[in-house]
């Protein structure tokens, strides 16, 4: 066994209400042990989508993941339905019963009949039993084939599949070995970057595949390498991230799912560096993204988001007559917005972001997407215009990567 797929069912995900998490996770945990999942089926809170899924997916694999539907209200379908396709009938689960009443006494809740309900379970199933939540997890087998069905609560799936799933379907897959590698890229855009690794995929062992996943102007390499030997399959992939370091060592800025705020974050710690921001078309999305990684106040120490020009020349020091001549969003501006938040805040780094987020405000000399970007330092400063779309929110986010990425090159260095 070593393909698998994934049911994920509830009208939420089908709406657009929820994102659905739980399918990336499974398959990252799946792939680690070998598995590899064949496809991942969304479908609604209806019995004949449920059973049509199901027959569709046992044709095609022998191990399939439900999520989902397993709740204590009258539209989660899941139980019954799955009672009904394997023949049985539901019956109170005496353990399951005793798990559910002691979590609700303990959050001093009462018992109610909907509560009860979630000890029901089909009677030929194997209960999964779920600590993190009510609902248990089932294992059914037929012909040498297994639906496991879990909660769609991720904290729940997550703790049924650490706990019951993966001990279980650990060395499934025989042989086979599956290994992913990530490499983080920033500053290209995407057909460059596949144009400069035409030769590297051209020449690429026939197990080890490349793939490109752009998010927000990181570009992640994902290598996945298949085979039977895992120590001599991981000696390959090494190679090849070797030659990547050698190919493209301008663009990378970090393995595995690192962003750049945690390398930005990493890089300051091990200098013993500070930096501070001026933010204005960006409206603190870079600080954001800073104190977003734990233990930040230690090289993080403030931030200024100067949206008018009067906080650019009152609190930043931005002299009146640079905007003026100039504009607000300009090489100067931005250059003395870094200058003027480093003064008051005293960090080693200070960076600055100035531009024309959109919709509207663009000139035919200063279209919506220019952005001006300022690192100041003991060094000076150093300045980079971007020019990016015309989607307000994209402006906002690649500006603050931007960012981010300069600095990171001006950390390493320094």
């Amino acid at each position: 066994m070593n393909s698998a797929e994934i049911i994920t069912i509830g009208d939420e995900l089908l709406i657009g209400q929820t994102v659905d998490t739980n399918s990336a996770w499974i398959s990252m945990q799946l792939s680690m042990r070998g598995i590899r999942v064949n496809r991942i089926t969304s479908i609604s809170d209806r019995r004949d989508e449920i059973i049509s899924a199901l027959d569709e997916a046992l044709r095609r694999v022998s191990l399939v993941l439900v999520t989902g539907g397993l709740g204590p209200t009258s539209d989660d379908i899941t139980k019954e339905t799955l009672a009904e396709y394997f023949g049985s009938q539901l019956v109170m689960n005496e353990e399951v019963l005793a798990e559910v009443t002691e979590r609700i006494t303990r959050r001093n809740l009462e018992m109610n009949e909907n509560n009860r309900r979630q000890a029901l379970v089909p009677e030929c199933c194997r209960v999964l039993l779920n600590r993190a939540g009510t609902a248990p997890g089932m294992l059914f087998e037929k012909n040498s084939k297994k639906v496991i069905s879990m909660p769609g609560v991720p904290s729940e799936m997550k703790y049924i599949m650490q706990e019951h799933v993966l001990p279980m379907v650990t060395g499934m897959a025989g042989d086979t070995t599956i290994i992913h590698r990530n490499i983080m890229t920033y500053g290209t855009f995407e057909a460059k970057l596949a144009e400069r690794l035409e030769e590297f995929e051209r020449e690429l062992p026939a197990v080890i595949k490349l793939a490109y996943l752009p998010s927000h102007g990181v570009i992640k390499l994902r290598l996945t390498g298949t085979g039977g030997n895992a120590r001599q399959l991981g000696l390959m992939m090494d190679g090849q991230i070797r030659k990547l370091y050698t190919i493209i060592p301008d663009v990378i800025y970090g393995e595995g799912e690192i962003t750049l705020e945690e390398k930005v974050g990493s890089l300051l710690l091990n200098k013993n560096l500070t930096v501070s921001t001026a933010e204005s078309c960006t409206g603190g999305k870079i600080a954001s993204l800073i104190t977003s990684v734990p233990g930040s106040s230690a090289w993080f120490k403030g931030s200024v988001v100067a949206y008018d020009n009067s906080i650019k020349t009152g609190m930043l020091g931005v002299d009146p007559e640079i905007i003026r001549k100039q504009g607000a969003v300009s090489e100067e501006t931005a250059a003395a917005m870094a200058s003027g938040v480093r003064r008051l805040t005293g960090t080693d780094f200070a960076v600055a972001v100035t531009g024309i987020a959109g919709p509207t405000g663009g000139t035919p000399e200063k279209p919506v997407g220019t952005v001006w970007i300022a690192i100041a330092s003991g060094r000076g400063i150093i300045t980079e215009k971007q020019r990016f779309a015309d989607d307000r929110l994209i402006n906002i986010s690649r500006s603050a990567h931007s960012a981010l990425n300069l600095l990171r090159k001006q950390i390493i260095s320094y």
